[in-house]
């Protein structure tokens, strides 16, 4: 959805609006919508039913539910929409997933030139809904039930989803870094993970960036086209161990970038906004002191299935496990039915797991594409069993 953000301390504009609104502190953010009532520190339901979006669903049962709105989800729901699926989204944020923030992804197959996050989730979303796909925004899912031949998704304020099918498509969520004075920096300098707009806001600036995966060399070579320089802070011995080696060539070719290996952020300051970060050697122990006015922080993820019961087998991380794996190996346990479990299918027969939550998945957008979309034909392999 096209917005714009005033900030009401830096912006004329913004403080004019607060100011019109009668808005107190309490009541930021405000939310100003076209021919709507203005909208005082929103819930995301209240800013998604205020902007026209669907918070509910409209049918009774479907043949397949999908929670998680990344590429697999999205990936998942083209395919089963476009094969007469009755198929349903729900997503707690906004579709696209970690994915639709990256800057930019270039070993993306047909796009020579890469493409955007945010342009690739546009484009699934589109075709999504093409198809007659619905999506859910804004709700959270608390539990997965199985009801008979059905399986419930349970909402969170809203009336639960029941489906024939489930996806589990929830991707992870970024870690936290646990150094002194970092929590009360965040939004305000400190970020995890970033959106290819945010780079703007870095003009001129010292930015630091913490991680040695893809997703953080993408967000390095897109900050320094506007930051003073760009810090890339690594706790590893090189970067080669974790990132693809066209973005370890651009980073070292790039005079804006610097890479700091065997580092690690241990604290943070500054008055409302970020100013210092101090950093340590892991080899020597010494720490030093600079001026930073961003971090954006890329330490991996952790899956979102605490809402799964005890019916899914997960490994020890919390990442789901499915297929083979739940008939051999250290997770060997909760299958119950003669047949052996479809790939991509959990302990509970019916319901599938795509992308990154997916014990052992590779953790790569195109993966994620296409066990989302591998998942639809397994879906109706199952469906024609019950």
């Amino acid at each position: 959805m096209p917005y714009v953000w005033l900030d009401v301390e830096r912006d004329e504009e913004g403080a004019r609006l607060r100011d019109l609104a009668g808005a107190r502190p309490e009541d930021l953010p405000l939310v100003l919508v076209p021919d709507g009532e203005t909208l005082r520190a929103p819930t995301p339901v209240a800013v998604a039913t205020a902007l026209g979006l669907r918070t509910r669903a409209e049918r009774d049962l479907y043949d397949l539910c999908i929670v998680g709105g990344g590429p697999a989800g999205l990936a998942a729901a083209v395919y089963a929409a476009s094969e007469g699926l009755s198929t349903v989204i729900v997503e707690h944020d906004a579709p696209g997933g970690q994915a639709g923030q990256s800057a930019a992804i270039e070993n993306y197959l047909g796009f020579p030139r890469g493409l955007s996050g945010s342009d690739l989730a546009q484009r699934a979303i589109a075709q999504a809904r093409r198809f007659g796909a619905e999506m859910v925004l804004a709700r959270d899912v608390v539990a997965l039930e199985a009801r008979g031949l059905a399986r419930a998704v349970r909402l969170d304020g809203a009336e639960d989803i029941e489906a024939r099918s489930v996806v589990l498509a929830t991707g992870v969520s970024y870690r936290r870094l646990g150094a002194p004075g970092l929590d009360t920096l965040v939004g305000r300098g400190v970020q995890y993970g970033s959106n290819a707009g945010q780079a703007a806001a870095c003009a001129g600036d010292e930015v630091y960036v913490v991680g040695a995966a893809n997703s953080a060399g993408q967000a390095v070579l897109n900050l320094a086209r506007y930051a003073e320089r760009v810090t890339l802070v690594v706790r590893g011995e090189s970067l080669e161990a974790g990132m693809s080696q066209y973005l370890v060539e651009r980073i070292r070719a790039d005079p804006r970038i610097r890479v700091l290996c065997t580092t690690e952020v241990v604290g943070a300051d500054g008055d409302g906004h970020l100013e210092r970060l101090t950093l340590s050697d892991r080899h020597t122990g010494a720490s030093t002191e600079v001026d930073a006015a961003w971090l954006f922080v890329y330490i991996g993820a952790t899956p979102r299935t605490d809402w799964l019961g005890a019916d899914i087998v997960r490994d020890e991380h919390g990442f789901v496990v499915t297929g083979h794996d739940l008939v051999t190996g250290p997770h060997a346990r909760g299958w119950t039915l003669a047949r052996p479990p479809f790939a991509l299918e959990t302990s509970l027969p019916g319901v599938f797991a795509a992308g990154d939550v997916r014990s052992d998945s590779m953790k790569r957008v195109a993966s994620a594409v296409g066990e989302g979309s591998m998942s639809v034909y397994f879906v109706h392999r199952y469906l024609a069993t019950i």
